[in-house]
C-alpha cells in the first residue's frame, strides 16, 4: 500500500512577483504532486499538496527554496487527511485570501 499525504503550505519571504506560483506548478507536475497554488493578501504563497508522501516531502524542499528570483524565509507545513480529490495540480487565480 502507498503512504499518501496531504500538506498545506504558507510559505514566507519575497514569494510574489518571482514567478512562484508558475513554477511551483511546474515543480508539482514534476513530482506527480495534485493540489493548488495561490497568493495571500498578506505577501505569502498558499499551497496544498497531495500524493505520496515521498512526492509531496520532495515538493515541500522545493517551495523552501523556491524558484531563482524568490527568497524564502519560512514554509510553514500542516499535515491534513489525504482527501484524493483532485485530478492535477492547478494555480488558483481566484481573489486573494
Amino acid at each position: 500500500m502507498e503512504n499518501k499525504a496531504r500538506a498545506h503550505a504558507i510559505i514566507s519571504g519575497r514569494v510574489q512577483g518571482v514567478f512562484f506560483r508558475m513554477e511551483t506548478k511546474r515543480a508539482a507536475d514534476g513530482f506527480g504532486v495534485f493540489g493548488w497554488v495561490k497568493n495571500r493578501l498578506d505577501g505569502t504563497v498558499e499551497a496544498v499538496f497531495e500524493g505520496d508522501r515521498d512526492r509531496v516531502d520532495a515538493i515541500l524542499d522545493w517551495c523552501r527554496q523556491g524558484p531563482p528570483a524568490a527568497n524564502v524565509t519560512g514554509v510553514k507545513i500542516s499535515w491534513e487527511d489525504y482527501t484524493g480529490g483532485f485530478n492535477g495540480f492547478n494555480i488558483d487565480f481566484a481573489k486573494w485570501s
